[in-house]
């Protein structure tokens, strides 16, 4: 299966993710892509807010995205970007991809609603080369007992509105035990004010063991 359908979501995400931009976001995206050089596999690319960011040191993207509304707005935005990108049908889990075949792999912003995350990383792994960074832009588990069990209660119906997101995972936990080695990592609350179950991020480079 290549495809996954989220007609609405695909339809109003992209107005969210533009007003998060102004607030910070885009910075966030810079941030998390400054310094990538190579090949580079960006999975759940969504509709390519990344794709403006990628610098000159790259020499090619290939950018998998499940959702066809979304994949179809990446094809358009890949036309405009600074780099050679090419958009692809396809899930994080189960890539059709050869082994160590990218310097760089990215996951922003998507960890989070995939079915099966520690088989992503496996998956992000395999395709990248002994060396390699995984570069990552997620929200993740709160610090504090109270963020927790407030994320815990959003998880209840948070997923039914937004295509399977869930608030409370601890993807850097993850990522740390699954054969990768975290080299830089920041942790910040966006938006600032934390009323939002999805506010803790963060935004990471680790290496592939």
């Amino acid at each position: 299966m290549t495809d996954l359908n989220h007609p609405i979501f695909a339809r109003f995400y992209p107005r969210l993710d533009a007003a998060s931009a102004k607030a910070g976001g885009d910075a966030h995206r810079a941030e998390l892509l400054t310094g990538a050089s190579g090949r580079v596999l960006e999975v759940g690319a969504g509709y390519g807010a990344n794709f403006a960011h990628y610098p000159p040191e790259v020499t090619e993207v290939v950018a998998v995205e499940p959702e066809p509304r979304l994949r179809a707005k990446a094809g358009r935005l890949a036309g405009r970007a600074p780099v050679p990108v090419t958009v692809r049908p396809g899930v994080a889990e189960d890539l059709d991809l050869d082994d160590a075949s990218f310097d760089v792999a990215v996951a922003s912003l998507v960890l989070c609603s995939v079915r099966d995350p520690v088989r992503v990383l496996a998956e992000l792994r395999r395709v990248l080369r002994p060396g390699g960074e995984l570069r990552y832009y997620e929200h993740v588990r709160g610090r504090t007992p109270g963020k927790v069990r407030f994320q815990r209660y959003a998880d209840v119906v948070w997923p039914f509105f937004a295509a399977g997101c869930h608030v409370s995972r601890p993807t850097d936990e993850w990522i740390a035990r699954s054969g990768f080695t975290v080299r830089d990592e920041r942790r910040f609350e966006f938006p600032a004010s934390g009323g939002n179950p999805a506010s803790p991020h963060v935004i990471g480079i680790a290496i592939r063991d």
